[in-house]
């Protein structure tokens, strides 16, 4: 029995370490440094070809005995090992941090910054990196790293549908100098990016609700009579920001007034019928963009949330993050 426990071991030792060579070390939101352990180097189709060159000539050297093909196979050998080396080291030593991702709209390209610092004085160069997860469609990012130098690079990943796209597993790998040897490393940032819902087309915004402008003149955002200061944001008219405390160094703020008041607009998931779920989301999406773009200030209403009306950047971010996430535990 104690006998069968160490072969067991070993078998789970030999299983993890394939593993790691398949797949990596797994996700990580530390900055991640490629070390001997985290890279593997294998010889690509050229290498084992050109091993079988340099085999060959050795069976001839040593059947003719010829002294200069001797000389010119281990000079080839040797060629070929310090090209290995090479190889390996154009990886080792690079270190690897997540940068941002903005957010992007679905049928649009997601970009995951990722920033690469090389600590050692070597250019680090014809590198190659490319997702793993994320299908057809994407294409290896190749770049050169110079010493002592940072520098962010951005892993473009298609988007075909809305909420979050983790980038996941992707690999860094090197073939120069010769190109006789592949060496790479699987990495896993544990990032991902929101992708909003693809908008719908433009169509007309639903009226304000019955009683919405009177509810606005109490407020004090209406054009007749001013009533009070507020911060400025950029969908305020020019002719409503008040200069003058500008001038004193205030900084930018906007008058408001009584009177009839502004709409204030409710976008409504019920307000869209039988429409499925992902067009709603998308109709949702255009009257945002549209009321956002109008300076108008707007509510959302969707199923067991609600977002009451405002206007401004972060509101507007605010409402694309719950169509984005609409549907998830925790939107």
């Amino acid at each position: 029995m104690n006998a069968v426990r160490p072969r067991l071991f070993d078998r789970l030792i030999t299983v993890l370490k394939l593993q790691r060579f398949f797949v990596g070390e797994g996700p990580t939101r530390q900055p991640v440094t490629l070390n001997s352990r985290r890279v593997y180097i294998l010889p690509t189709r050229e290498g084992f070809i050109f091993a079988f060159v340099v085999l060959a000539m050795l069976v001839a050297a040593i059947n003719y005995r010829n002294g200069l093909l001797y000389l010119l196979t281990f000079l080839l050998a040797g060629l070929g090992v310090v090209a290995m080396l090479h190889t390996w080291r154009n990886l080792t030593g690079l270190n690897f941090r997540a940068g941002r991702v903005a957010p992007v709209f679905a049928g649009e390209t997601a970009r995951f910054q990722i920033q690469i610092r090389n600590p050692g004085h070597r250019d680090r160069l014809n590198l190659h990196m490319l997702p793993n997860e994320q299908g057809d469609g994407v294409s290896a990012v190749s770049l050169d790293q110079p010493g002592k130098d940072t520098t962010l690079w951005d892993l473009p990943c298609p988007t075909t549908r809305r909420g979050r796209l983790r980038l996941g597993r992707f690999t860094v790998s090197s073939r120069f100098p010769l190109g006789l040897f592949r060496a790479w490393a699987y990495l896993d940032l544990d990032m991902q990016a929101l992708v909003y819902p693809r908008p719908g087309k433009p169509a007309p915004l639903p009226p304000p609700e019955p009683g919405q402008a009177r509810h606005n003149a109490q407020r004090g955002q209406g054009t007749d009579d001013f009533t009070s200061l507020r911060e400025y944001v950029p969908q305020d008219s020019p002719r409503h920001v008040h200069w003058k405390a500008v001038a004193r160094g205030q900084g930018m703020l906007t008058k408001e007034f009584s009177g009839e008041g502004i709409n204030e607009r409710w976008l409504s998931w019920d307000s869209l019928g039988n429409l499925g779920a992902e067009s709603k989301l998308s109709q949702l999406c255009r009257w945002v963009l549209d009321a956002d773009k109008a300076g108008e200030a707007y509510g959302l209403r969707l199923p067991g949330s609600e977002i009451p009306p405002a206007r401004g950047e972060p509101h507007l971010t605010r409402c694309l993050q719950a169509l984005a996430l609409f549907g998830e535990g925790h939107a």
